[in-house]
């Protein structure tokens, strides 16, 4: 998955994270679409009572305490609505955020924990930008999202946003590049268009051969992954909101709308309303109208000399390579390392089984990568990887639309590799769909791949 950051401070509070690691075996997800029964029986493991988690605001304590009775599908016209959102990631979280703050009555679900290192929300940081070609939506939905970071960072205390700015190199094919500025402008995004000469003045210690031109957005940088997701739901714990750590599957559609969520313990929760926002997993439990590809994505962290500070962040910002190919980087990672990583879309995997170890032509990639673009950095040792995945739509835009079955049933995902960073203001998004407070954008919308999930629309370049 950016002004000057207004918290000065750095917290090491531990956030609620809850992992459970089981070790689930499964077969190629893709390979035979599974029904929800089969996602369920084949991948929930045994569970203690003690290991089944519940978040919630304090509460007089009922015989049962694990869980407070589902409030009824009926409901008079003055109550809330009770809804709940599957999946606690970037999407998730933040769209069960907003729905609470609208006065929903909301109850959200993840197997693991938000920023899990399964899910597509996890690790350490994601780069946040700007750039998007012709594609207008996501201009207003990076603006918004920079405002909510900034507000809601400061309203926690917690400093999740690192304003960097970005470098972004042109490819010799640069028309998404140019498409981009008149929109930059329109939007208010600041940058400058720096000649080859002008960045190597700037920044001598890269290199930037081959590349014609390069945008530096202003407002760029990169947000703390993990703590992010943390911190969204631990808010939305502290607003009233309800957070459970279980497994949860779609029960029946009958009469165009889902009956209720049978979760791995074996019992039920029902609702007015449902909001998938399941990552890598949201196809395996609706196959036929979503599509949803999970893809290997290896990242490398490289040491720099000791007291180097030309490549901390304070003197290097964050970049994307956009060439042949789509190359990007994060200095600094808060004294974690140099990070480089390729967004090019890895094989299929599955996200719960796939073995997370690096392997040795990826590392060999991307250093032959960083000597040339990062000269001084000839022989910097790796010092650490991470492997985790990409939750891919067919044309690599978000997805967020109704059930085409069932109308209390909303589909959310589709990140693809560049949904963290809009988080914020795609969530606020969704909630105000789901509550009928704006239509769905066709650019976001199911109907846009016809009756075929798989169909390609035209994809788009750089899609981190």
């Amino acid at each position: 998955m950016l002004g000057v950051n207004s918290i000065s401070g750095r917290t090491n509070k531990q956030n609620a994270h809850f992992q459970n690691e089981n070790g689930w075996r499964s077969k190629f997800p893709f390979d035979s679409p599974q029904t929800p029964e089969q996602v369920l029986g084949r991948l929930t493991p045994t569970m203690k009572k003690s290991d089944q988690r519940s978040i919630s605001r304090p509460r007089t304590r009922a015989k049962d305490s694990r869980r407070p009775p589902s409030p009824p599908a009926s409901r008079t016209r003055q109550s809330s609505p009770h809804i709940v959102v599957v999946g606690a990631g970037a999407f998730g979280g933040w769209t069960a955020l907003h729905l609470r703050r609208s006065g929903a009555q909301v109850t959200l679900l993840d197997a693991w924990g938000p920023g899990h290192v399964r899910s597509s929300s996890g690790g350490e940081t994601r780069v946040i930008r700007a750039t998007y070609g012709p594609d207008r939506p996501y201009y207003g939905l990076v603006k918004r999202s920079l405002e909510l970071w900034r507000e809601n960072e400061k309203q926690w205390k917690r400093p999740l946003y690192q304003q960097t700015g970005l470098l972004w190199m042109a490819g010799k094919n640069d028309a998404y590049e140019q498409a981009a500025l008149p929109l930059l402008r329109e939007h208010g995004l600041a940058y400058e268009s720096l000649t080859p000469d002008e960045a190597s003045k700037r920044y001598p210690h890269i290199c930037f051969d081959g590349v014609p031109w390069v945008i530096q957005e202003i407002d760029a940088g990169y947000l703390l992954a993990r703590r992010a997701c943390a911190a969204v739901m631990e808010s939305f714990v502290a607003e009233g909101g309800r957070y459970q750590q279980f497994r949860a599957v779609p029960d029946r559609i009958i009469g165009g709308a889902l009956k209720g969520l049978r979760l791995q313990d074996g019992t039920s929760i029902q609702a007015d309303a449902y909001v998938f926002a399941c990552g890598p997993w949201l196809g395996q439990l609706f196959p036929g109208v979503v599509q949803i590809r999970s893809t290997r994505q290896e990242v490398y962290y490289f040491g720099t000399p000791a007291g180097d500070r030309v490549h901390q962040e304070e003197n290097t910002p964050a970049w994307i390579d956009h060439g042949p190919g789509l190359i990007y980087g994060i200095p600094g990672n808060e004294w974690r390392g140099f990070k480089l990583a390729d967004d090019a879309p890895g094989k299929r995997v599955d996200p719960e089984s796939q073995d997370r170890s690096p392997t040795p032509s990826g590392i060999a990639a991307v250093r032959k990568y960083l000597h040339r673009r990062f000269p001084k950095l000839k022989g910097a040792p790796l010092i650490g990887a991470e492997v985790c995945q990409y939750e891919v739509s067919a044309d690599k835009r978000y997805i967020a639309d109704r059930h085409p079955e069932a109308s209390n049933v909303w589909l959310v995902g589709g990140g693809s590799g560049h949904g963290f960073k809009n988080g914020p203001a795609f969530g606020e998004y969704v909630a105000r769909i789901v509550l009928s407070k704006q239509s769905v954008d066709p650019f976001f919308g199911l109907s846009r791949f016809g009756s075929d999930p798989s169909k390609k629309a035209k994809p788009e370049r750089g899609a981190l």
